[in-house]
Parts: C-alpha cells; structure tokens; sequence
C-alpha cells in the first residue's frame, strides 16, 4: 500500500469530526437532552416549525449510522460495536449491539422496520463484516465477513427488502461490490468488468453510510474522494455496469469529496462534503444534480463547511437537509441555495416516509425533527 493508500485509510477510520425557516441560537453542541433550535417544515402555520430535539442515548459512541423507520422507530450503529433502537421516537433506547461485534467500528445500518436490520463494519480485512438481525437485535448473524486484506468496504444501501449491495475500496483498481439478494443474509462479490477503473488515491468515505445509495429498484450512487477530482458514480442495473462523473466538490487531498449523496428519485439528487479536518475550508461543499448525475452543478449558496450527510424531506422535491460537525443547512430549492439553521454537530441524517426525521453523530448525540 502506497503512502496515498496509507493516508486514505487513516481518513476512513479516524474520521472525526418540507420549506424550513430561519435559525435561532442553538444549544452547545454538547447538550444531549431536550435541546431545540428552530426549523419550520412544510406546511407549518406561521409561527409554527420544527427543531431538532436532543434525546438521551447513555452512551457516547459516535453514531454515524442512522436508519429513520418511522417517527417512533429508528436504529443507529457506531464505535465500539453499538447498536442502539428505540421504538417510542427515542424516549428510551435499546442496547441491542450485536455480541461478537464488540470493537467493530459500525459505519452503516439499513433496516426495513422495528425487528429486521443489518449493520456494516468498516476496516481492513476482515474488520469489514455485514451482520443481520431478524428479531429487533436480540439476535444476530454475521452473514459476511471480508477475506481480502486489499478490501475495506465503507457503505451499503438497499433497492427493496430484499436486494442491497455493499461497497469496498478499490480493489485491483476497481471498486468491488457485494450483492445480496435475500435481504442480507448472504452475499456475492459482483464481476468488475462494469466497472470504471478508479483514479489514484481514490476511495470512498465511511463517514455517514451516504457514500452508497439506492433510488427505486435499480439505480444506484456511489461517492468518491482522496483523489485529484471527486467523482459519483451510477449503475443503473443493481451494480453491474457503472459510469463515472466529475462532482464540483473540493478534492485533490485523501481528507476531502463527496461524503454523502441523496436522491430523491432517480434523476434528482444531491452531494455534499468537502475537506473534513477541523478548520480547513470547503468553500463548495454542495452540488447538484436533475439527470441521473450524468451532470453536477455547484451549488450557488453551499453550506458555510463540510457536511458528511444528506436526506431529503420526505413528499418534497425542493427541501433537504446536510449535516456535519459544525452545524445542520436546509435547502428550499432542491440544493441550489443553503442556510445554516443549526449550530450542533451531526454525522448523518435520514428521514422515513410519514416525515420522521432523525440525526446522529459524535458523544452519543441522537436527535429527532419535531414540532415547537
């Protein structure tokens, strides 16, 4: 491995880090209870909105794993192992981490509903692992485990319950991709021949489980950086063939692309991420895309930093959410112009589809969208 392969691995695993209104103060970011800052939503009668409010996970492992099932449901994964699920919108949580994941860096859940869900783990070799439970966490099954001391893989998304696939660094030159048609509960490397050659020092970030994402049965978004340009990826038949685009985002250093993507079909999405270190700017953390990302647009007013995750609010095609450790942007206009409306640090953000959305990150911090 190289002295780029070196630094890039070094990122990976010590990455540290629907119309919404205007902001008011925020609580510090070390806050874990009861905290709200303002955040209107669609349709709110004036005066009224939404806010992040903080909820008590007695722990404080860095969850940059995160699944929104619903308003009352919701599972996050992290340092040390952890997997955390609550079932009544995250007044108490469950400690359901799985037992022989204990010293697993968690990077990535997806779970279909309150019982069913699987976690990745990140690291070399076979630190990299896939884990699913069938009954809410009480037990679980490692269903893969990585062999290859060249692979590391960082994130996985699912088309349905059934069909999902996971991504590693490139391997031989090329991204490697696992399937899985049986909701996780086994796994196949899928052929490289469809697949574009990466460029040097590329590789994809495990920073929010956003770096590999699915819209509809077959399309499917890969996010790349560490190399001289940021790159997005897209299959449009599960993984077998990819093309490759050049996304606007700052790059040529093993700290800095896309970090999260969303889509909320397949031809509109966004990306956002920049250069993660503390301190250092990411003047153009946010592009744009309305075909499929055969194109990126900067966009015109991106988030003030780095932002590792993105979701869009749910039954809204202009309004989405970025988070990162300096704060949370909205968006009114499909990621065209962003606004700073929170001060607290997130990882990652997704929102389920009766509008329950959900943010995790650094010290345990678990936070849901609600009324004010």
């Amino acid at each position: 491995m190289g002295k780029s392969k070196s630094m890039r691995r070094a990122v990976l695993v010590g990455l540290c880090g629907a119309a919404l209104a205007a902001a008011v103060p925020t609580a510090p970011a070390t806050a874990t209870t009861g905290t709200t800052t303002s955040i209107a939503g669609p349709g709110a009668a004036p005066g009224k909105g939404l806010s992040w409010r903080l909820k008590d996970s007695g722990t404080d492992a860095r969850f940059r794993g995160l699944a929104a099932v619903s308003r009352d449901t919701a599972w996050v994964a992290g340092t040390k192992g952890t997997v955390l699920r609550t079932s009544d919108g995250g007044r108490t949580w469950r400690d359901v981490s799985p037992p022989e994941g204990a010293g697993l860096e968690l990077r990535d859940v997806e779970a279909f509903d309150g019982r069913r869900a699987v976690v990745l783990a990140i690291g070399e070799g076979e630190a990299s692992r896939v884990l699913r439970t069938d009954d809410g966490g009480a037990t679980w099954t490692e269903s893969f485990r990585n062999t290859d001391a060249k692979a590391f893989y960082d994130c996985m998304t699912f088309f349905d319950r059934r069909h999902g696939l996971a991504m590693s660094d490139p391997v031989d030159g090329k991204y490697r991709i696992l399937s899985t048609a049986d909701g996780g509960r086994s796994w196949k490397v899928l052929p490289s021949a469809g697949m574009p050659a990466a460029l040097e020092g590329e590789a994809g970030f495990a920073a929010s489980g956003q770096c590999l994402v699915a819209s509809g049965p077959r399309d499917v978004w890969l996010a790349t950086g560490g190399a001289a340009r940021a790159r997005v990826l897209h299959s449009a038949d599960r993984g077998l063939t990819w093309t490759a685009t050049d996304a606007p985002i700052p790059a040529g250093d093993p700290a800095r692309g896309v970090f999260g993507l969303a889509f909320r079909d397949r031809t509109h999405g966004i990306a956002v991420g920049g250069d993660y270190r503390p301190g250092q700017a990411s003047p153009e953390a946010a592009a744009v895309t309305g075909d499929g990302g055969r194109t990126w647009t900067p966009a015109g007013r991106p988030p003030p930093a780095y932002r590792s995750g993105v979701a869009w609010f749910p039954h809204s095609r202009a309004t989405a959410l970025a988070v990162g450790p300096t704060g949370t942007d909205v968006t009114r206009d499909g990621g065209r112009s962003w606004r700073t409306v929170d001060a607290g640090s997130f990882d990652t953000v997704d929102c389920a589809a009766d509008r329950g959305c959900w943010a995790s990150g650094e010290k345990g911090r678990i936070a849901r969208l609600e009324p004010r």
